[in-house]
């Protein structure tokens, strides 16, 4: 029997159910929906009983250029021939068919013709890294970044190609990269959630929690979605009538029939999660209203983000927490893009207008958060990730869209060891097909988990008979880009 002490409370053991606790005890059923609705990977004051799910680094094995993370995760896949690989010949075959053709994933008949970008592409920085007009202020990052235009995935549809960036392969139930760098990883602040979803306050995202679940993980290690909008979290302010005294014997008493209840099922990791979870509530309040409290930035910083700026929305709000969270010792934190007009860069039809506001939407709030990091002597081992699932085609879907693009994308990457002013790779003339330097999607995740000091062969969890990991390198032969870090 658990050797926890209920105060004030003469409550026969076994004699009382969670469920009639709740049906009693109304001013605790608030802090329960928060418990639910948090369901992340806290760091319990108190180490669980299940040491699996203990906050402990695990797996170093190299150096440490990275100590934090933030994905920009750019839903519906941006244009790499519109934003960061000029084709010019492409203006020689518009309206004519691509030789040897393409896979398209929806307009099988009419693809083929093809499309040339309307918008200038111009050299930026020291390096000379190019970039369309769609992204002045990325093209201000410029000797900063790490241009990846040699991305390749496996699958052509959103979901399949989602699953396979954020848990490494494209079938559902697998963990997010953020929850793999959470298990492996201590947290250097033990009263905010290590791994924090901002995404947008009005939409779900394609393939909504799956992108930040912690699979077959233990839940503790999910990602904590927090609103850009209003209250970070419901229920942070006690109830009417409810002292905080109440409020702490309310918690010592749900923890103790938890800790009754987990002797029962030993492997339910939900209810590990869920027993950190209400130990973090009682200290979480002050900790996340001073991490997102944007009113405390400077009118400079706020403007630098585009904040009250239409077009950028609440991105801009969203990038600028990723830096406070960050700053506030979260390790991970992924943002994800305001979904207007649906999926945001998946432009099937409307293109060149479609992604002239997205663009407006991510280009310079994606830019101040670089900056800002820089200012703040962050990026160094911070990794700043800006990627979307996959590309699109160099030829016309319909009268004006493009369609997906499996076999070339490209991503930027900031800080953390990735070489700044560097561009990695080419595609062919058409921007179809990667030519050089090939980079598949677990090849970016073992760099990623390497910069973090972590071998991704090493970083596996038991599942189903077998040791499961992010790349599965075993069976895929994945390894490290050496050529995209210092």
């Amino acid at each position: 029997m658990n050797s926890f002490h209920v105060p004030r409370l003469a409550i026969p053991e076994r004699q009382i159910s969670r469920r009639a606790l709740l049906r009693c005890g109304t001013a605790s059923v608030g802090w329960a929906a928060l418990a639910n609705l948090i369901g992340s990977a806290q760091n319990v004051q108190a180490e669980p009983e299940t040491t699996d799910n203990s906050q402990k680094s695990r797996f170093s094995s190299g150096t440490r250029h990275a100590k934090r993370m933030v994905l920009l995760f750019q839903h519906g896949g941006p244009s790499q021939i519109d934003l960061f690989d000029p084709k010019p010949v492409l203006n020689e075959y518009a309206g004519k068919p691509m030789p040897g053709g393409v896979e398209a994933f929806f307009d099988k008949n009419d693809s083929g013709k093809c499309l040339p970008s309307p918008f200038k592409f111009a050299r930026h920085g020291q390096s000379g890294m190019e970039f369309s007009e769609l992204l002045p202020h990325l093209a201000g990052c410029a000797d900063d970044l790490c241009m990846i235009r040699s991305l390749h995935t496996v699958v052509n549809d959103h979901e399949g190609a989602l699953r396979h960036f954020q848990t490494g392969k494209p079938r559902i139930g697998r963990p997010s990269i953020g929850s793999w760098l959470t298990y492996a990883q201590s947290t250097p602040n033990p009263k905010l959630p290590p791994y924090v979803v901002l995404s947008d306050p009005t939409h779900d995202q394609v393939d909504g929690i799956r992108n930040w679940s912690s699979g077959f993980l233990p839940a503790i290690y999910q990602g904590t979605p927090l609103r850009a909008d209003g209250p970070a979290l419901f229920d942070l302010d006690l109830p009417t009538g409810t002292t905080r005294e109440m409020q702490r014997e309310q918690l010592e008493l749900l923890e103790f029939l938890n800790r009754d209840h987990q002797q029962k099922f030993k492997n339910l990791s939900e209810l590990d999660a869920r027993i950190a979870n209400n130990a973090l509530a009682g200290g979480i309040r002050d900790e996340i209203t001073n991490a997102l409290d944007l009113s405390r930035e400077t009118p400079e910083t706020q403007k630098l983000y585009g904040m009250g700026n239409e077009a950028t929305g609440t991105y801009s709000r969203r990038c600028l927490m990723a830096r406070r969270l960050l700053e506030h010792g979260v390790p991970f934190v992924a943002v994800f893009n305001d979904a207007i007009m649906g999926d945001p860069w998946d432009t099937h039809s409307a293109h060149n207008e479609r992604i002239r506001k997205v663009s407006k939407n991510v280009d310079q709030p994606s830019a101040a958060l670089i900056h800002d990091l820089k200012r703040t002597g962050l990026l160094k081992d911070t990794i700043v990730l800006w990627i979307g699932e996959f590309g699109r085609l160099p030829v016309a879907e319909g009268k004006d869209g493009r369609d997906h693009n499996r076999h070339a994308f490209t991503a930027l990457a900031a800080g953390g060891g990735f070489k700044a002013g560097y561009v990695h790779g080419a595609t062919d003339q058409f921007g179809y097909k990667v030519t050089e330097k090939p980079v598949a999607v677990g090849e970016l995740h073992a760099t990623l988990l390497s910069q973090f000091g972590l071998d991704h062969t090493a970083l596996t969890y038991p599942h189903q008979g077998r040791n499961e990991s992010l790349t599965d390198a075993d069976i895929t032969g994945v390894e490290p880009v050496a050529d995209l870090v210092s």
